[in-house]
C-alpha cells in the first residue's frame, strides 16, 4: 500500500509485517509444504491465529473464540474433499471474523464477508444523487463537484482509489470559495489509498491535529502489539476551507473512507452526517496457502484520537436516513438535511 506523510513510519511497519507474514505464509514451521486440505486448513488457521490483529477485540465484541472456530471447522475437513468443498469451508471459517478486509482468493471465486454494508439500509440512491450533480458538474481527477442553487458547494468522491492531487483539491475549493458552506458526499465510497484520505482532509484544518493511533503485530500472541503510535494530520500548504463543511456517510464507507471520516471528525467546522460508516480499520496484508490460494487479512489496527477501535465504524455527529416519501418527490433526505443545517449555520 502506498504511503507518505503521517504514514511514513507506518510504511516501515508494513514492511516488517509483510516479511514476517511471508515467512510463515505457506507451510507450518518445521513441516514440508503439502497441498492436502488438512495442510491448507492448518496453514490458514495459523496465519490468522498469529497475525490477524483483531482476535481479542472480535472475541470481546462478537464472542468469536478462534480456538473454538478451529474445532468447529476442522471437523468438516477431510483429505478426500474437493477444492470447491475446501474453499467453502475455509471461507465459512473466515466469515466468523466479520471483517471486510479478510478474503480468500482462488481462480474461480473470492471469499468475503460484506455484512458491514449488506446487513443495513444503503442510504444512497445513486440515480437521485446524479440529479443533484446535474450534467454540467466539474471534474477534478476523482472529485466531481458543482455549486447547488442555494450557493452550497457539493463534492462527490466515489472512491479513494481514484487519484487526486493538491492541485485538484485546491482548484475545486477555489471554485466554490463564494459558497456559504460545503458538502462532501462519500456515501458508497468503499475505500482505496490512505494517502488520498490524508490529502483531502488536510484542507480542513489550519493546525496540526491528532487524529488517531496505529500499532502493528510484533509477535504471534493475540495481544502482541507495538506501542501505539500517534497519527497527526498536517494542514495543507495550499487552499484550506474556512467555512462549515458537512461530510455525508453511510454503511458503505469503508477502509480508507473510514480513515477519512475519522480525520474529518477532528477538524473544526466539520460535521459528519448520515449513517454510521462500515469500518475496516485494520490495514490489510497478503499471505498464501500451500495450494497457491491467496489470503488477505487485517494485520495492523488503527484507532481514533481517543484510542478507541473504529473497526466496526464511526458514528455520525447527526444521524440521518433516506426517506421513501422524499425520494418519491425527487429529494435526497440526507443532502437536504445537510443543506438545511448549513443554512442555519450561515
Amino acid at each position: 500500500m502506498e504511503a507518505f506523510g503521517k504514514y511514513g513510519k507506518l510504511a516501515k511497519y508494513i514492511s516488517i509485517c509483510i516479511i514476517s507474514v511471508l515467512t510463515l505464509s505457506s507451510c507450518i514451521r518445521g513441516e514440508e509444504c503439502s497441498y492436502t486440505p488438512e495442510d491448507n486448513f492448518q496453514s490458514l488457521w495459523r496465519n490468522i491465529d498469529e497475525h490477524y490483529c483483531f482476535l481479542d477485540y472480535k472475541k470481546e465484541q462478537l464472542g468469536v473464540d478462534w480456538n473454538e472456530v478451529y474445532s468447529k471447522y476442522h471437523s468438516r475437513i477431510n483429505n478426500n474433499m474437493s477444492s470447491v468443498q475446501l474453499f467453502e469451508v475455509l471461507c465459512d471459517m473466515l466469515s466468523e471474523l466479520r471483517d471486510g478486509h479478510v478474503n480468500l482468493y482462488c481462480a474461480a471465486d473470492v471469499g468475503r464477508n460484506w455484512s458491514w454494508k449488506e446487513d443495513y439500509p444503503e442510504n444512497l440512491n445513486t440515480e437521485l444523487r446524479e440529479r443533484y450533480l446535474g450534467k454540467d458538474y466539474k471534474i477534478a481527477a476523482g472529485l466531481r463537484y458543482r455549486i447547488l442553487d442555494d450557493n452550497t458547494g457539493y463534492i462527490v468522491y466515489d472512491s479513494f482509489s481514484q487519484g487526486i492531487g493538491e492541485g485538484n483539491i485546491a482548484e475545486a475549493l477555489y471554485y466554490m470559495r463564494s459558497c456559504t458552506g460545503l458538502i462532501i458526499d462519500v456515501r458508497g465510497n468503499g475505500g482505496g489509498q490512505l494517502n488520498y484520505s490524508e490529502l483531502l482532509s488536510s484542507h480542513f484544518t489550519n493546525e496540526r491535529l491528532l487524529v488517531g493511533y496505529h500499532a502493528h503485530k510484533n509477535g504471534p500472541g493475540h495481544n502482541d502489539f507495538s506501542k501505539p503510535e500517534p497519527e497527526y494530520l498536517e494542514p495543507s500548504k495550499t487552499i484550506r476551507w474556512q467555512k462549515p463543511c458537512i461530510v455525508l456517510t453511510n454503511r458503505s464507507c469503508f477502509s480508507a473512507t473510514n480513515d477519512f471520516v475519522r480525520n474529518m471528525k477532528e477538524c473544526p467546522l466539520v460535521t459528519i452526517m448520515g449513517d454510521q460508516t462500515g469500518g475496516g480499520s485494520g490495514l490489510p496484508f497478503n499471505s498464501q496457502l500451500p495450494n497457491g490460494w491467496s489470503l488477505r487479512f487485517s494485520a495492523c489496527p488503527m484507532y481514533d484520537a481517543q484510542m478507541q477501535h473504529i473497526e466496526f465504524g464511526i458514528q455520525p455527529d447527526i444521524a440521518c436516513s433516506l426517506d421513501s416519501a422524499d425520494m418519491a418527490r425527487g429529494y435526497d433526505t440526507i443532502i437536504e438535511a445537510a443543506r438545511k443545517k448549513l443554512a442555519e449555520e450561515k
